[in-house]
């Protein structure tokens, strides 16, 4: 059996940055042995991307927070997390919205090519961008084994985290 692991947004700015949450920090070791966990398999990493201009997009009178903003400190992959993604040769996706059709594609691709996959989704924000990429791939490889580990994700807050869980239960999706 195929085994993918997605790691969606693990960076600086939604760990302790500007958009950070105690929940985040807490997550970050969790996540860092589940990617080493996935040394010789396919593992692919999200990196939320905006620009200068992040302010004037729907998203950014949305959430006028700036955050994630290409070259910055926040933008960047946690260190460790960066590290053990180098160690399992991840491949880095930037993406400039809360779902990744570049991600999905990836991941389609590469199950094409085996009978039987599991695809194993980690990371930030468990109500936004995790739950998207999630239904994203759901909706390319809808017989295709969804898990999402719970204890390596964490929302905007622990109400939304709980929530947007819920959703992927009822989309099918194994949470654990």
């Amino acid at each position: 059996m195929k085994k993918i692991l997605a790691v969606i947004d693990m960076q600086n700015d939604f760990i302790d940055g500007s958009l950070g949450t105690k929940e985040a920090q807490e997550i970050v070791e969790n996540v860092v042995v589940k990617i080493k966990a996935y040394a010789g398999e396919t593992v692919f990493a999200t990196r939320d991307t905006h620009g200068e201009n992040y302010m004037e997009t729907s998203e950014g009178r949305h959430l006028p927070v700036p955050h994630c903003i290409k070259g910055t400190e926040g933008w960047e992959i946690r260190d460790e997390v960066a590290k053990a993604l180098s160690q399992v040769n991840a491949e880095i996706i930037d993406k400039p919205t809360f779902g990744s059709q570049v991600l999905a594609e990836r991941i389609a691709e590469t199950v094409q090519k085996e009978e039987e996959a599991e695809i194993e989704f980690v990371g930030l924000c468990t109500d936004i961008c995790v739950v998207s990429n999630v239904l994203l791939v759901k909706a390319k490889l809808p017989e295709t084994v969804l898990k999402v580990d719970a204890k390596c994700c964490a929302g905007v807050t622990p109400e939304s985290h709980e929530a947007a869980l819920l959703t992927m239960k009822m989309c099918q999706v194994e949470v654990g």
